[in-house]
């Protein structure tokens, strides 16, 4: 009962958790997972369309990538017997809540920061000299229309702001074009549920970016038609760190889709850190130009590859070393969060293991006579990937003093 009600607590203390993909592997339900256990993930496929009668075969090309059961992260306590006689109620609230919050705070920090190296498309507001302003409605309808060109879900959609955007947002956006139900909801909570196309959170989980010392002007491609997750540069006269988006002058973002260039600048986030110095950008996502002729391509990003000399630069004209908050908006398919069963151990005081909407959790309890104490581990066992990151975009914030 007491790890039915933990694996419940969970669902419900973390909305940034509870919105993304779940998927639980139930091949290790009998023997249990270890670190390192393994799922192999098929991607979407992706095709290219013919005119005309003649017949045009394309290989069926499919892309899959592996998430790894890479972390298992617990809560360990220590109380007396005297509270075990607590209700199921009492102890859920004194001592399991707690211990769940965190557990899930931990995991959902640990998804938010890998979304450092995957998010690739950006938006803010700024002002005549690039500086980020608070976002206005513009700017997440913005976001949107990202989403779209990179053939993101509709349905669904989810925007998750920091505490501090959000309490600016609600007050900016409040009365614009909501029902009066929705304002009044607004007035009372402070926070925004349903507008503008998105279901919208907040989560203190979300990070704050710094980007590297690369100046706008300061770096540029050597060697014409690069593709591939790698570009190379001549050598930078500043850093770039990981999670920085930039962009590379000619090289234009095309509708995923139709294969068309939108006429805007392909968004490639920087996937390592990157000393000044170095000659080789490691990039998300691959550049995957038009075919000879402009050809539509399978797996197309972007309309032609990077020309010789061609200027590489940090998005939206931003200055070296600028922090800002990175808000994002995604439709949940974009990361996944897995987990399995962990063994479990004989000769112990308690031992269960529940699965609850695609979460596996252990709940281990021992008797320790030195102290008279029960000593209780929660653990879970996850790996995370962010599958599309092309589903999500970068809604960015200014830092609030």
């Amino acid at each position: 009962m007491i790890t039915r009600e933990a694996v419940r607590l969970w669902k419900n203390s973390n909305a940034f958790l509870q919105n993304v993909d779940m998927q639980y592997d139930d091949s290790f339900a009998v023997v249990g997972a270890k670190i390192g256990s393994t799922l192999r993930i098929r991607l979407p496929n992706d095709f290219t369309v013919t005119t005309g009668p003649a017949l045009s075969v394309q290989d069926t090309a499919e892309q899959s990538t592996t998430l790894v059961l890479a972390t298992q992260k617990h809560v360990d306590v220590a109380y007396s017997t005297a509270d075990r006689t607590l209700s199921l109620d009492d102890y859920s609230r004194r001592v399991l809540a707690p211990m769940v919050n965190n557990l899930a705070g931990a995991v959902a920090v640990d998804i938010m920061s890998g979304s450092e190296g995957g998010i690739c498309n950006w938006t803010a507001n700024q002002d005549a000299n690039n500086n980020i302003l608070t976002p206005i409605q513009s700017t997440y309808l913005r976001s949107g229309a990202i989403l779209d060109n990179n053939s993101a879900p509709i349905a669904n959609r989810k925007i998750v702001n920091s505490p501090d955007t959000e309490a600016s947002v609600v007050a900016t956006l409040s009365g614009l074009l909501n029902p009066q139900s929705e304002i009044s909801r607004q007035y009372t909570t402070g926070r925004m549920y349903d507008a503008l196309g998105f279901i919208w959170m907040k989560d203190q989980t979300v990070i704050t970016h710094t980007t590297g010392t690369l100046a706008q002007g300061s770096a540029t491609v050597n060697g014409a038609n690069q593709t591939g997750l790698n570009l190379t540069v001549n050598a930078l006269a500043g850093s770039l760190n990981i999670g920085d988006v930039i962009t590379i002058a000619g090289v234009h973002q095309v509708n995923r889709i139709t294969k068309q260039s939108t006429g805007r600048l392909r968004q490639f986030v920087v996937t390592a850190n990157v000393a000044s110095g170095a000659t080789t950008v490691p990039i998300y996502p691959a550049i995957v130009p038009a075919g000879p002729g402009g050809q539509q391509t399978q797996y197309q990003t972007v309309d032609v590859s990077p020309a010789n000399g061609a200027a590489v630069n940090p998005v939206a004209g931003l200055a070296p070393s600028v922090s800002y908050t990175k808000n994002f908006s995604y439709a949940p398919e974009a990361v996944t969060l897995a987990t399995a069963d962990l063994e479990m151990p004989k000769n112990v005081h308690e031992a269960a293991r529940e699965i609850f909407d695609g979460v596996s959790m252990r709940m281990v309890t021992d008797y320790f006579i030195g102290t008279d104490q029960l000593i209780t581990r929660l653990d879970v066992l996850y790996g995370y990937l962010w599958i599309r990151p092309e589903w999500a975009c970068i809604v960015a914030d200014q830092v609030y003093s």
